[in-house]
C-alpha cells in the first residue's frame, strides 16, 4: 500500500490510481460498475465466483475473461450452474477462456448448491446474507494505504459464508466483494466517480440461525 491518492486519468478527471493501469477495460468497471450496489441471487453469485476466480490474479485477467466466463456457467444462474455434472466439469477446465482451476471451478459448482439451499430456507436468501454485513456509511479513504485489506464486517462475512457452504471466501475475499459490490465506497476522497446511493438489501428479513447460534432482534449474530 501506498499514500498514493485519485491520479488524472485519460480525460483528465481524477480516479482511483488502479483504474488508470489497465486500459479503457479497467476504467469502465471503475466509473460504472465498482463500489455500486449489487442485488440479486445471481448477480451476487457470479461475484462470488469470480472473487474466488481471481485469487491470486489481477482482477483485470478476470475482467477480460469475464465474456467468457459467463457463456462458460450459463449467465452464473446458480439454478443451472447447480445441474452441472461431471461432463461439466471437464469441459469447464478445457476452456481457453476462463481460469481453468479443478478446485475453483468445483468450488463454484458447490457454491450454485450452497446458494440454492440458502434461497429456499432463508428469506432474502443470499442477498440478506451479503447486506446485512454492509457497515455504517464512513468518509471515503484519502489515499490508497487508508483503504484496507479487511474489515470485521469481511472477517464475520467470510464465515457465515462458509457456515452456509460456500467455498473459496475468506476474509480478504469477502471484503472485495464487498468493495465491489456496493456495501462499502473505497472510491478515493479524490476520485471523480460520484458516490452511490447505499442500498441496505431486503427490508425485514432476518437471517435464520444456524445450529445453536442466537441472534438479536436485528437478525444479528451475536458472537
Amino acid at each position: 500500500m501506498t499514500d498514493e491518492g485519485a491520479r488524472p486519468g485519460p480525460d483528465g478527471r481524477p480516479r482511483c490510481p488502479w483504474a488508470v493501469t489497465g486500459g479503457e477495460l479497467y476504467l469502465g468497471y471503475h466509473d460504472e460498475e465498482w463500489g455500486r450496489p449489487v442485488h440479486g441471487a445471481a448477480p451476487l453469485y457470479e461475484r462470488l465466483c469470480l472473487e474466488a476466480f481471481q485469487s491470486g490474479l489481477s482482477w483485470i485477467t478476470i475482467l477480460r475473461k469475464r465474456p467468457a466466463f459467463r457463456a462458460a456457467f450459463a449467465g452464473f444462474d446458480p439454478a443451472v450452474v447447480a445441474r452441472f455434472g461431471d461432463g461439466d466439469v471437464e469441459r469447464l477446465l478445457a476452456d481457453p477462456g476462463i481460469v481453468r482451476n479443478r478446485a475453483k471451478v468445483r468450488a463454484a459448482l458447490d457454491n450454485a448448491h450452497a446458494v440454492l439451499a440458502l434461497e429456499a430456507a432463508y428469506p432474502g436468501g443470499l442477498d440478506a446474507l451479503v447486506w446485512s454485513h454492509a457497515p455504517a456509511p464512513r468518509p471515503r479513504p484519502r489515499t490508497v494505504a487508508d483503504v484496507p485489506a479487511s474489515t470485521p464486517e469481511s472477517v464475520a462475512l467470510a464465515r457465515e459464508l462458509k457456515a452456509r457452504g460456500i467455498r473459496f471466501v475468506g476474509p480478504t475475499t469477502a471484503y472485495a466483494l464487498m468493495q465491489a459490490c456496493g456495501l462499502v465506497d473505497d472510491h478515493l476522497a479524490g476520485c471523480a466517480v460520484p458516490a452511490p446511493a447505499l442500498a441496505r438489501g431486503p427490508a425485514g428479513h432476518p437471517l435464520a440461525p444456524l445450529p445453536g447460534e442466537e441472534r438479536d432482534s436485528e437478525g444479528e449474530a451475536r458472537r
